[in-house]
């Protein structure tokens, strides 16, 4: 576990004390920043599962809330089916979410550019329209979560905490195994299609299945931050698969930096962050954050992360270094 923090966080002494203070919280006590920093460890799990297409594979999808949907929706069924075990939810919802992308890949993956992303974001529409035609669960108002989802008989989500720390726990979990990935020579073709597919197929590599099992990945990744989702707001409803929320999700990849891992989690919690500080001022709070994000484009080129890490030339030399040149 030790490689990933020395690669990921730079040795950056800020990074080390916001992580210190995460894990502490719960010891404030304070109910409602629990579940506001909670949301961000969510958010932080699904920008991290797209942040795999964006930047390791060059691939802007714009429908991954519906793998985030297929998660809550899972929970909430099998909620009202009387399981709620996390040990046969969250594989279930994972397993679905992965079908679902094995299914999405294999059609959009023969495509790139602008049509890689209508597709994508044609699939998440079908998704919206089969939830909201679920009229046993609420339809297009959605429903309430049953029971929270537990991880033994005698501990459940339900409790903030809890939730919490169970989040943190499957963040730093997916943020390892992502590390370990893209380190791997399986990672460093992904990352070689992505800058040169034609050279790929030159060395006589076919990039598609690489590109194939990546997708899959990212889409079981988003799925369990779907899954925990549904324990967070206890309602499960067809807005999970609005396109604003793969929107969303971009912007946080972006705001972060694109192709670092690290990078989408900061950016994840600094969207929600301006999200819950100026949604109370005004409803039209995006009017603010909108010249944010221009700021952003203009003068961090790197962004958020490149604040704390070295340029990304040299995080890039680093990666290759620490994977032994592959």
């Amino acid at each position: 576990m030790s490689k990933i923090f020395n690669t990921a966080f730079r040795r950056s002494w800020i990074l080390w004390l916001l992580f210190a203070l995460v894990v502490l919280l719960p010891f404030s006590g304070e109910t409602y920043y629990i579940k506001l920093v909670t949301r961000m460890l969510i958010f932080a799990i699904a920008a991290l599962s797209l942040d795999l297409l964006v930047g390791y594979l060059g691939l802007v999808s714009f429908g991954h809330a519906a793998f985030m949907a297929i998660g809550a929706y899972t929970v909430g069924i099998m909620a009202s089916m009387g399981y709620a075990s996390v040990w046969i939810v969250w594989p279930l919802a994972m397993l679905l979410g992965a079908l679902f992308a094995l299914f999405v890949g294999f059609i959009s993956l023969r495509c790139s550019g602008l049509y890689f992303i209508f597709i994508t974001l044609a699939f998440a529409q079908m998704v919206f329209y089969g939830a909201q035609s679920l009229r046993a669960y609420g339809g297009d108002d959605g429903f309430p979560l049953e029971t929270a989802s537990t991880l033994l008989p005698s501990v459940a989500l339900s409790n903030a905490i809890t939730l919490f720390y169970a989040s943190l726990v499957v963040l730093l979990a997916c943020l390892y195994l992502s590390r370990r990935l893209v380190n791997s020579p399986f990672g460093r073709i992904a990352v070689a299609t992505r800058d040169n597919e034609t050279r790929v197929h030159a060395v006589g590599v076919d990039p598609y299945p690489y590109k194939l099992v990546m997708f899959v990945v990212s889409g079981a990744v988003a799925t369990l931050a779907g899954a925990l989702m549904a324990n967070l707001t206890s309602y499960i409803a067809p807005g999970y698969v609005n396109w604003l929320v793969s929107g969303e999700l971009l912007v946080m990849v972006i705001l972060g930096s694109v192709g670092t891992l690290v990078g989408p989690i900061l950016g994840a919690a600094v969207f929600v962050g301006f999200e819950h500080m100026l949604s109370d001022l005004t409803e039209h709070w995006m009017l603010i954050f909108g010249p944010l994000i221009v700021f952003r484009v203009l003068f961090l080129k790197n962004g958020i992360y490149g604040l704390f890490s070295r340029t990304r030339s040299a995080e890039l030399s680093a990666d290759r270094a620490a994977s032994g040149g592959h």
